[in-house]
This record gives structure tokens, C-alpha cells and sequence, in this order.
């Protein structure tokens, strides 16, 4: 009986959609954490009258056919990259980007990774690093004796220096854009990497066509709606359920025929 394997397709795909789910809730807190979205799709059919089939010598045609599905499968994992909240942290090195963008930063093997993740902090050098110690792109070293550090809304980094009148420019961060963002490949550590999927990087500064705009001493907060995950995951459980229960259906017609004399 097909039933049997469908109903088993269907529970692995529910499987999945909670796991997903999972994910998002527990990177709910996560910095520039972006929610997935698993999607699926029906499996092939078997004919077993096919659609549009001549049904007399008079020409006459079938409507319908029958058509008998194979159940379900996933077709992908979507990662929406919508808009996180903006949380005030009022730490200098914190910045967050609101609008479109990624900051670059520079793996130890020499590759380019990118992160919405704007929590930064200064290495012995007075480099700009990730909490793993990853250089981001664009800013300079920070120059011993600096008091204050401010990054204005197209990225630039300025330092003041007792006894200077003026601040300092030490660089500015570069940001990067792609056409397709939910083809970025992702790390973990709140690192993506680019793909063919994920169209070729563009690079430029905050505020220039097409970049979103820098906010210092905060940081883009996770996109996860908590209440809709809940949601989703009652409906995933209860989807799950029930396929579970057309096995168990299946089982018990089985043994009615079994039983037979």
C-alpha cells in the first residue's frame, strides 16, 4: 500500500520543518540572525489512467485520469533576510546596519566571509575584529591614546587623540551587496560565504546607492517572530501527527486483510 511511504515521506518533511524551526527559535537572541524557511514540494505521480487519453474510437478524451501522488519532499531551506529590529547598546564599537549590506571580513586562509553582525572590538594592533578575532575590512588600526571613536552614517571611523583639534580618520568600512541573498552560504559564527547562487559581491560604502546606512552603539537584533514560530511549530507537530496516523491507519487495513478466510 502507497499510503505506508507516503505517510512516511510526509513525517521526515515535518521532521525537517521543525528542525528549522528550532533553529530559528533557539537564534532568536543571535545578532543579525536571519529566520529560515523550509518549503516543500510533491513528489512524482503514477498514472493509472492517464489525463487526456482517447476513451473511444469517437474521439472522446479522459478529463481527469488518475493520477496517484508519492507523497512529499523538501525543495529548500529559504533564509529570509528581512530587517532586524535596532537594539541600543551605546558601546562605540557596536554598529549595526539599517538597510542592505554586509561587512566584509577577512578569514585567516585569505577568504572574504560576510555578517550582519556589527558587534566588534579592538585586538592588541588596535585592528576592528569580530569576537573571533577576524579583521574587518576597511577601518585602520586605532592609534594608542585614542579617547573617543565615532562612526558616522556612511561608515567613516574617526578618532579623537588628546591634544588634536581634530578627529582622526582611520578608515571606513566596506560593505557589500549581492543579487540574490538567500544564495549565501552560511558558516556559522554568524558568517556567510558567496556562492554562485549567490551572484558575485558588490562592494561599496554605507549610504551609497543601494547600501543601507550605519548606526553606531547598536546592533541589528534577530529577525525571528517568536509567536509565529510558535505557531509554525504547533502546525508542524500536528502535521507530523497526523501523517503518523495514516501509517498507523494503513497498518490496521493491512491486518484486517491479513486476517481474512
Amino acid at each position: 500500500m502507497r499510503s505506508l511511504s507516503i505517510g512516511a515521506t510526509g513525517m521526515l518533511a515535518q521532521q525537517l520543518n521543525v528542525e528549522v524551526i528550532s533553529n530559528n527559535i533557539a537564534n532568536m537572541q543571535t545578532t543579525g540572525f536571519k529566520r529560515q524557511r523550509a518549503e516543500f514540494q510533491d513528489l512524482l505521480y503514477q498514472s493509472l489512467r492517464r489525463v487526456g487519453t482517447a476513451s473511444s474510437d469517437a474521439g472522446t478524451i479522459v478529463p481527469a485520469g488518475v493520477q496517484v501522488g508519492a507523497g512529499a519532499q523538501t525543495a529548500a531551506v529559504y533564509r529570509i533576510h528581512q530587517q532586524g529590529d535596532m537594539q541600543v547598546t551605546d558601546n562605540p564599537l557596536d554598529v549595526a546596519i539599517n538597510g542592505r549590506g554586509f561587512f566584509q571580513v577577512e578569514l585567516p586562509d585569505g577568504e572574504t566571509a560576510y555578517t550582519r553582525a556589527g558587534s566588534f572590538q579592538l585586538n592588541a594592533e588596535g585592528e576592528v575584529v569580530t569576537a573571533d578575532g577576524y579583521p574587518v575590512m576597511g577601518p585602520g588600526a586605532v592609534p594608542e591614546g585614542a579617547t573617543e571613536i565615532t562612526v558616522n552614517a556612511s561608515g567613516e571611523i574617526l578618532a579623537s587623540i588628546d591634544g588634536e583639534v581634530e578627529a582622526l580618520n582611520i578608515g571606513q568600512f566596506e560593505l557589500a551587496l549581492f543579487p540574490n541573498e538567500a544564495g549565501l552560504e552560511a558558516g556559522g559564527a554568524n558568517l556567510f560565504y558567496e556562492t554562485p547562487a549567490s551572484g558575485n559581491a558588490v562592494t561599496g560604502v554605507a549610504t551609497g546607492e543601494g547600501f543601507g546606512e550605519l548606526k553606531q552603539g547598536m546592533l541589528e537584533t534577530s529577525n525571528v517572530n517568536i509567536v509565529s514560530e510558535i505557531t509554525q511549530l504547533i502546525s508542524a507537530q500536528r502535521a507530523y501527527e497526523m501523517n503518523s496516523k495514516v501509517i498507523t491507519a494503513t497498518d490496521e487495513m493491512m491486518r484486517s486483510v491479513n486476517s481474512m478466510r
